[in-house]
């Protein structure tokens, strides 16, 4: 999923593709083990995928907590 992407999602629909990324990474972990895959380019793929949606979480986290601590200031 490209980053622009990842932006548009509500908090909800980002910790639903990070789950989904995990699950289709243990996927293509166990054909790999099993012999079965055949692009293994799709392992880094995957975590890449993976990499982008926690960064897009803990990015968004900052903000909130930068925008609280603003607001606390104000007060």
């Amino acid at each position: 999923m490209a980053k622009k992407e990842l932006t548009e999602l509500t908090d909800a629909e980002l910790v639903t593709a990070l789950a989904d990324s995990k699950e289709e990474l243990f996927k293509l972990r166990f054909q790999f083990a099993t012999g079965q895959l055949e692009n293994t380019s799709l392992l880094k793929a995957s975590k890449k995928s993976i990499a982008k949606a926690n960064t897009e979480i803990r990015s968004r986290e900052i903000a909130a907590a930068e925008a609280q601590a603003n607001a606390e200031g104000e007060s």
